[in-house]
């Protein structure tokens, strides 16, 4: 799988500001590291689309995609408040019309993305449901 590794200005100076302040509506996905087991954060672009909400991983297989995987549950937290969904990856077959809605919501920003990784096989995404009760 492909993956496009963010530039340091990225990761120590946008991610941060993305999360703190909500940026392009952004929120702040926090997922268990498959390894260390410590949560990790990241800012993503949550986008409704039939109903149904998803997050897409526009940099193709990051960690953050390898850690939902494993822990199958993710965090978004927004404004101070964090909800707890179940990371349901959706086949490839059915992911372009949700990556349609996500390029219209979060705009240009992403366009190159998608010019440099243009299958949406390079895209995982995620339907967050709400968790099974334990």
């Amino acid at each position: 799988m492909a993956y496009l590794k963010p530039p340091a200005v990225t990761r120590k100076l946008f991610n941060p500001l993305a999360m703190r302040f909500g940026l392009s509506g952004s929120a702040t996905l926090a997922v268990p590291g498959r390894a260390s087991g410590v949560t990790r954060q990241v800012p993503v672009i949550p986008v409704e689309h039939d109903g149904a909400r998803y997050i897409v991983s526009t940099r193709g297989e990051a960690d953050w995609v390898r850690n939902a995987r494993s822990a199958g549950s993710v965090e978004l937290r927004r404004g101070g408040r964090g909800e707890v969904f179940a990371a349901v990856e959706v086949p490839v077959s059915e992911r372009s019309p949700i990556i349609d809605a996500y390029r219209a919501k979060a705009g240009r920003m992403v366009d190159t993305y998608w010019k440099r990784l243009p299958d949406p096989a390079d895209h995982p995404t995620f339907r967050l449901e709400p968790p099974a009760p334990s």
